[in-house]
């Protein structure tokens, strides 16, 4: 009977623990940052960025900054407006002429706008 309790305590402490552990543990948040969107356009711009890496960062909605958040719609609609799926693989852009012209001046623009952000802090 010693044996039963003893085993049904330390049970009870294992799961115990897990559960606590479980319920003081934050979710983990992604927050994507304005350098990771221009390093993706960059790689866009210069061809060399798979379509499930774009579809990756520019498929997840951005809830931090409204800003942010435009500008990952605007891309996302570049994508459906002048990207054509499966041109990476056979070895094109990822956007077509005026898709990366329109991408190079998004890109432009959120430099800007990260540049001016960071000179008011």
């Amino acid at each position: 009977m010693s044996i039963f309790l003893l085993v049904l305590a330390v049970c009870l402490v294992i799961f115990g623990g897990m559960i606590a552990l479980m319920m003081l543990s934050g979710t983990p948040r992604y927050r994507t940052e304005p350098e990771q969107l221009m390093a993706l356009f960059d790689k866009a711009l210069a061809s060399s960025v798979s379509e499930t890496e774009w579809n990756t960062i520019i498929g997840y909605p951005i809830r931090h900054d409204d800003y942010l958040e435009g500008i990952r719609r605007r891309a996302d609609r570049l994508m459906d407006e002048h990207g054509r799926h499966g041109r990476m693989a056979r070895g094109k852009p990822l956007l077509d002429d005026e898709g990366q012209e329109e991408l190079a001046a998004l890109r432009d623009h959120l430099a800007a706008h990260t540049a001016l952000r960071r000179r008011e802090d």
